[in-house]
């Protein structure tokens, strides 16, 4: 059976006491843990950044997963990686076009994280058909970037079908992950429709039971 990874985003972490709400997620059973990075230009908010990644490494046993909603991923990637990224996603969106988008993911292996690639609600899946050969992950968002808590949009089921139909078809070892208003239900939604990896805000965080919501995502 296809193993589901649960991954709390600290985007809806009580920051006063961060490191107890990163433990209880993962006795909770989750194996990464979700950074949203935001920089005020290619998303609307600034979130956080290197510095929390770094003060994080080491603390807990998940994969940091660290998504980064910033204009210059190329600049920024190798830093981010030195950081504590386990897993690097960057929007293809950022991208000036397809064969830089090939150079930050080259930058990210170069540098020992895997790499991943992450469109908006806007952005067909069959843009990035060619840059799945050489990416670790997929990230469909649900929502408009830039901002916690929002309804998740429907219109991501189709992606997410159509892409672990391509993967398969071409038997590439890529994860798709899915962000953005994800609960027990919409989760469910996802998963079915192919997606191995469930970012979860709000529904888990601010919970006293965010081991049973845990679960029920991996149901």
């Amino acid at each position: 059976m296809r193993e589901i990874i649960v991954a709390p985003s600290i985007l809806s972490a009580d920051f006063k006491k961060l490191a107890e709400e990163i433990q209880q997620a993962e006795k909770g059973g989750a194996k990464w843990l979700h950074f949203d990075v935001m920089d005020g230009h290619f998303v609307p908010n600034i979130s956080f950044g290197i510095p929390v990644l770094k003060s994080i490494k080491g603390n807990h046993g998940m994969i940091n997963d660290v998504h980064i909603m910033i204009d210059n991923p190329k600049k920024y990637a190798k830093t981010f990686v030195e950081a504590g990224a386990d897993v690097l996603t960057f929007h293809y969106e950022a991208c000036k076009n397809i064969y830089e988008a090939r150079d930050i993911i080259d930058i990210i292996h170069e540098n020992g994280a895997k790499a991943g690639i992450s469109i908006k609600p806007r952005t067909k899946a069959e843009e990035i058909f060619p840059l799945l050969p050489y990416v670790d992950l997929v990230l469909v968002m649900s929502v408009e970037p830039g901002f916690g808590g929002q309804e998740f949009n429907p219109e991501a089921l189709g992606k997410i079908f159509l892409l672990q139909y391509h993967i398969k078809k071409d038997n590439l070892p890529v994860l798709i992950e899915v962000d953005g208003g994800i609960n027990e239900i919409t989760g469910k939604q996802c998963t079915l429709a192919g997606a191995d990896v469930l970012v979860a805000g709000s529904y888990l965080f601010g919970h006293d039971d965010i081991a049973e919501r845990i679960k029920k995502l991996k149901r």
